[in-house]
C-alpha cells in the first residue's frame, strides 16, 4: 500500500482536539491507546535510513518495509510492505527489495522505541477508514534506559477520497498547537545525525573549476543513485515507470562511460559497460513490452467498437509477457553478478579509474568530449541514404541519444547554453524512438495470431505503419532544428 501522511511537533502539553465536526458526512471514532513496542533493522552505517528506507519490527503486528517513492506531494509518500513472522530475522522477502543497499552487508538492530500511540479514526458512513491521526509520545530505548523521548502527530490518508479533509484536519490540530515539522521518519529522529547522512552515492557539488575527474565522478553518482533509487521498484513490479527510470540510468551510463573514455582506464570502464549492457538488455526485455501493450491500448478507440476486446486481450498478452521479462530480471537482480555490479557502480562514483587527462579543467575537456559525440551523429545523418531502412533510422536516434546524454553531462560545467541543445536532441531521440516503437509493435502483431485476432492485429498494424511514416516524414524537420550553429556555441 501507498503510505500517505504529513507529520507535525507538538508540546508536552498538547491534546488531540475534538475532531467530530471536521467535516460533513464524516464520523470519529472514540481516542483509544495503545503502547508500541518496535525495533528497527539496518546496516551498521545505516544504508536504509540514508535512503530513505526503513525495516521495523513491531511486537503483535509483525514486519514492515517502508519504501520512499518520487511522487512529489504535500504529503510523505511512501509505499508500505507488511510481512509476517516475529522473529529476529528479518524476512528474506523483506531483505531482498532492498538487496540493492544492503548487498553483502548485514542488517541488525539499530533502534528500539516504545510508543504510546493515542489514535482517532474518521470514517464516511459507510464506515471506510478515510483518514487517521494519532499523537505518538516515544521513547527511544537503549539497554534498559531511556536515551531520548520525543512528541509528534501524524495525519495519515487512508483512502484517495481523504484528500478534501488534510486541510481542515491540519488547521484544527494547529489551532491546538501543533506546528508544523520536517517529514523525517520516527527512526530518524531516534537516531540522529548518523541517519540523515547523505547515502553512499551522493553526486558532489562542482564549482567552475572543477577538474575533469570531478565531472566524471559527478555524472557517474548522478546515474548510481537513480538506478539504485528505482532498484527496489522494479523487484516490487507496482509501478512501470521504475524500470524506465532504471532502464534510463543504465543506459545514460553507458553512453557516458563512453562519452569519457579519453579520461578513463580503457579495461576498467569496458568491462563496467558490458556489464551495463548485460542489465539493460533486462530492463529493456521488459520496458519494451510494457510499452508495446500501452500503445495497443491507445489505438482502441480507433477501431471499430467491437474490436476493443480483441485489443485488450492483445494488451494483456504483451503485459503478460512483459511480467515474465521481469520475473526473469529480478532472478537476475539476486545473483553475485548484480551484486558484484552495484558494488563497483557505488566505488565508480566514488573513485572512477581516472587516466592522467582527468586532472584538466572540465571547462576544457568537456566540450571537446560533447563535439566529438555530435560529429558523429552529424556523420551518421549525412550518410543516410534517401530511403533510409528502419535499421538505419534506428541508428541515429542512438547516436543522437549519445550527444544529448554528453550535453547533460556538461551541464554543470557549459550551464545556461546547453538545455536547448539537449532540448533538441531529445526531441528527435523521440521522434525516431516513435519511429522504433512502430516498427517493433508492426513485428510482434505479425505473429498475434488466427482469424478475428490477426485481423484486428492487421488493423493495429496498419495504424503502426502510417505512425511509422508520419515520423518517417517529420524526423528531418526535428534535425534541421538541432543543426544549428547557435545550438553548439558551448562546444567550441
Amino acid at each position: 500500500m501507498l503510505e500517505r501522511e504529513i507529520k507535525l511537533a507538538v508540546t508536552p502539553g498538547f491534546h488531540l482536539p475534538n475532531l467530530e465536526d471536521v467535516a460533513a458526512a464524516v464520523e470519529t471514532t472514540p481516542v483509544d491507546e495503545r503502547r508500541l513496542e518496535t525495533v528497527y533493522y539496518d546496516t551498521p552505517d545505516l544504508r536504509l535510513a540514508r535512503w530513505g528506507c526503513n525495516l521495523r519490527l513491531r511486537q503483535g503486528e509483525g514486519w514492515t518495509l517502508k519504501l520512499p517513492t518520487t511522487t512529489e506531494s504535500r504529503t510523505l509518500n511512501r509505499r508500505e510492505i507488511e510481512f509476517p513472522g516475529d522473529g529476529n530475522r528479518p524476512p528474506d522477502a523483506a531483505v531482498a527489495l532492498v538487496m540493492a543497499y544492503v548487498r553483502r552487508s548485514t542488517l541488525v538492530p539499530v533502534a528500539s522505541l516504545s510508543t504510546v500511540r493515542r489514535r482517532v479514526q474518521l470514517k464516511n458512513r459507510d464506515g471506510a477508514v478515510l483518514a487517521e491521526v494519532v499523537d505518538d509520545d516515544v521513547s527511544v530505548i537503549q539497554g534498559l534506559r531511556i536515551q531520548n523521548r520525543f512528541r509528534e502527530v501524524e495525519v495519515e490518508l487512508r483512502d484517495p477520497s481523504a484528500d478534501r479533509l488534510l486541510d481542515p484536519i491540519l488547521a484544527r490540530l494547529r489551532h491546538a498547537g501543533a506546528s508544523d515539522e520536517d517529514q523525517a521518519s520516527k527512526l530518524v529522529r531516534a537516531l540522529g545525525a548518523r541517519a540523515t547522512a547523505a547515502p553512499e552515492v551522493d553526486p558532489i557539488l562542482l564549482a567552475p573549476t572543477a577538474r575533469a575527474g570531478d565531472l566524471v565522478r559527478h555524472v557517474i553518482a548522478v546515474s548510481v543513485a537513480s538506478l539504485l533509487r528505482h532498484d527496489p521498484g522494479v523487484r516490487l513490479g507496482d509501478d512501470p515507470e521504475d524500470v524506465h527510470r532504471a532502464r534510463v540510468a543504465t543506459r545514460r551510463l553507458r553512453s557516458q562511460l563512453r562519452t569519457f573514455r579519453a579520461l578513463l582506464d580503457p579495461v576498467w570502464a569496458n568491462a563496467l559497460r558490458a556489464d551495463l549492457r548485460w542489465l539493460g538488455a533486462g530492463l529493456g526485455s521488459v520496458r519494451d513490452k510494457q510499452v508495446m501493450s500501452q500503445r495497443l491500448r491507445g489505438r482502441t478507440s480507433a477501431l471499430a467498437a467491437d474490436d476493443g476486446p480483441i485489443v485488450g486481450e492483445l494488451a494483456d498478452e504483451l503485459q503478460a509477457e512483459s511480467e515474465e521479462a521481469r520475473a526473469r530480471l529480478v532472478l537476475d537482480m539476486r545473483t553475485d553478478r548484480y551484486i558484484d555490479l552495484i558494488e563497483r557502480l557505488v566505488e565508480a562514483s566514488r573513485a572512477p579509474a581516472l587516466t592522467a587527462q582527468g586532472d584538466q579543467p572540465a571547462a576544457t575537456a568537456m566540450p571537446a568530449l560533447a563535439r566529438r559525440d555530435w560529429k558523429r551523429l552529424r556523420k551518421g545523418v549525412r550518410g543516410l541514404p534517401e530511403a533510409a531502412a528502419d535499421a538505419d533510422l534506428h541508428r541515429i536516434r542512438i547516436l543522437a541519444k549519445r550527444a544529448r546524454y554528453a550535453a547533460e553531462a556538461a551541464v554543470p560545467i557549459a550551464g545556461k547554453a546547453v538545455p536547448r541543445f539537449s532540448e533538441a536532441a531529445a526531441a528527435l531521440q523521440d521522434v525516431l524512438g516513435d519511429h522504433q516503437d512502430s516498427v517493433t509493435a508492426q513485428q510482434w502483431l505479425r505473429g498475434a495470431g488466427t482469424g478475428s485476432r490477426a485481423f484486428v492485429a492487421g488493423e493495429l498494424s496498419a495504424l503502426e505503419r502510417e505512425a511509422a511514416a508520419d515520423d518517417r516524414a517529420e524526423w528531418p524537420k526535428v534535425w534541421k532544428k538541432l543543426d544549428r550553429n547557435r545550438l553548439r556555441r558551448w562546444m567550441i
